[in-house]
């Protein structure tokens, strides 16, 4: 895990663990922008097919929010596009507002995020002046926790926010800061937590590089997790050594006391994490994604 730094793009941050690691392939499980830090996990070699299960996840943030402007991007980076007194704004009429953006929402993306369309990120055709028709998405805001007011002509909101995956909280800013008549960005936004895994479990860039410059490698394998820590969402089931043989040809297995239905993560009674399975309708698990281990 990741805690990423202030100024580079989630891939720019993924190409120098990648370096530092020797990784022939990686991906990162959710894009953080450039102004963001915090929470990015980093799947190398075999560990990047269940990268899925971590994009899916709910997240948390703590963000602080401007009143009394508008910016082309949305976040501190971008260019004021209309201004306003905020000052006469009060704690009571900012938390009041914040109450209609808790629970099932529908969000509007923002034109600078990394949200595809015709096979190219809307930031970078926000870039090229382009502005495209988007759709509004539900996502669900589980927590949204005033923290702090700070009271000006550029008022400043603290908040905490825990949310469902394809939550843009640039959006959320705007949105508060349309709501309240003012206009609003993001200045500061730092990721918390990513599925299961919180700041505790990040390592900074600047650490990593300590280590390789130290060459305390074993060290630094010590930071890796197993490829099987993304899914501990999901039930376990476990196979003999021979349905594990069968499973790895891609046959569908019989396994006792599987769950009904859904995705499973499957091991052999050892241990060994295979892959991640799905339960067919006659009780079987078949392969969905497995680990490659040469065999």
């Amino acid at each position: 895990m990741l805690d990423k730094p202030a100024g580079l793009s989630s891939n720019q941050a993924l190409q120098r663990a990648k370096r530092l690691y020797f990784a022939a392939k990686a991906g990162h499980t959710g894009s953080l922008d450039p102004l963001a830090t915090g929470v990015l996990p980093l799947c190398f070699g075999e560990a990047t097919k269940f990268s899925q299960y971590l994009l899916d996840a709910d997240k948390a943030y703590a963000s602080t929010f401007v009143l009394g402007e508008q910016r082309s991007t949305g976040d501190a980076e971008g260019e004021v596009l209309a201004a306003a007194d905020a000052s006469a704004l009060t704690r009571e009429q900012v938390e009041e507002a914040l109450g209609a953006f808790r629970g099932a929402i529908e969000q509007v993306p923002s034109m600078y995020s990394a949200l595809k369309h015709g096979g190219q990120p809307l930031y970078k055709l926000a870039r090229k002046g382009q502005e495209v028709e988007r759709a509004a998405r539900p996502v669900v805001i589980h927590r949204l926790e005033l923290l702090d007011f700070r009271p000006g002509e550029r008022a400043e909101v603290d908040v905490a926010l825990e949310c469902s995956k394809g939550t843009y909280v640039r959006s959320i800013a705007e949105d508060l800061g349309t709501a309240l008549g003012c206009g609003g960005y993001v200045s500061a936004l730092r990721r918390t937590r990513a599925g299961p895994f919180g700041l505790d479990r990040c390592v900074t860039l600047a650490a990593l590089e300590a280590l390789k410059d130290a060459e305390r490698l074993a060290d630094m394998d010590a930071l890796l997790l197993p490829a099987d820590t993304a899914l501990d969402a999901l039930p376990t089931v476990r196979l003999t050594e021979s349905g594990g043989y069968y499973l790895r040809q891609g046959q569908p297995v019989m396994v006792p006391n599987a769950p009904h239905n859904g995705m499973v993560r499957v091991a052999l009674e050892t241990g060994e994490f295979l892959g991640v399975g799905e339960i067919l309708d006659d009780g079987r698990v078949a392969p969905r994604r497995l680990i490659v281990t040469g065999r």
